[in-house]
């Protein structure tokens, strides 16, 4: 009578429970829709990121090019003017993604004591373009310098998120929240639909002492 009773317990278990991996299974797959093609633009530039240095891939390339601007009379008075003023002239529809400033200072060089001027820094960027503007306070000019990124100089970027709003931020952040879902997920999928705990043990154990081992190495 009571091996009788804990075998109904144990079917009425087991729906459940396959109701729940059947949830789990689904979730895992939407999820990995939503963020296949944003995995696939991650990974293409993140193969192309982590070569660049090791194994120096030439893929990705930025065209540069650099002009002397001459400033108007009288100039302007400070950084945010002359933002404002490069916008104009060089047809910049965006915000600056950075504008930096350096006071005046006393600097010392072969010996000798001399002033060193101010300097103004003002970067716009998008994914496709930079312009790069320092202006040494006093002189008559402003050095700008531009550059151009190819496609996979593009894909990079947009990797970084460089020139990006907050909307892009956003989205990708919902890509990295992807993929931690993704690991618990599939974690738990193994652990539930395959039998072989050791092989789970051994991949992971296996996969997590490289990682320890590359960065111990580099160190």
């Amino acid at each position: 009578m009571v091996q009788t009773q804990s075998r109904d317990t144990t079917f009425s278990r087991q729906p459940k429970r396959f109701h729940w991996l059947k949830w789990l299974r689904r979730m895992h797959a939407w999820v990995g829709l939503w963020g296949a093609a944003l995995g696939l633009l991650f990974g293409v530039s993140g193969i192309l990121l982590n070569h660049r240095m090791v194994m120096k891939i030439p893929a990705a390339h930025m065209e540069q090019s650099q002009v002397e601007l001459a400033l108007p009379e009288p100039p302007p008075a400070d950084a945010k003017a002359l933002a404002e003023w490069l916008q104009v002239q060089l047809n910049i529809g965006r915000e600056p993604h950075k504008i930096s400033t350096e006071p005046a200072k006393t600097v010392t060089w072969g010996g000798q004591s001399f002033r060193q001027p101010g300097q103004w820094k003002i970067d716009f960027h998008n994914p496709q373009h930079s312009v790069n503007a320092e202006y040494w306070v006093g002189n008559t000019y402003v050095s700008i310098r531009h550059q151009d990124a190819n496609a996979f100089a593009f894909i990079t970027r947009l990797h970084k998120g460089v020139g990006m709003g907050t909307g892009w931020v956003l989205l990708a952040d919902t890509l990295a929240g992807g993929l931690v879902f993704l690991s618990l997920t599939g974690l738990l999928l193994w652990t539930k639909l395959h039998g072989s705990r050791l092989a789970m043990a051994g991949l992971g154990l296996g996969s997590l002492g490289l990682m320890v081992f590359f960065v111990l190495d580099s160190l």
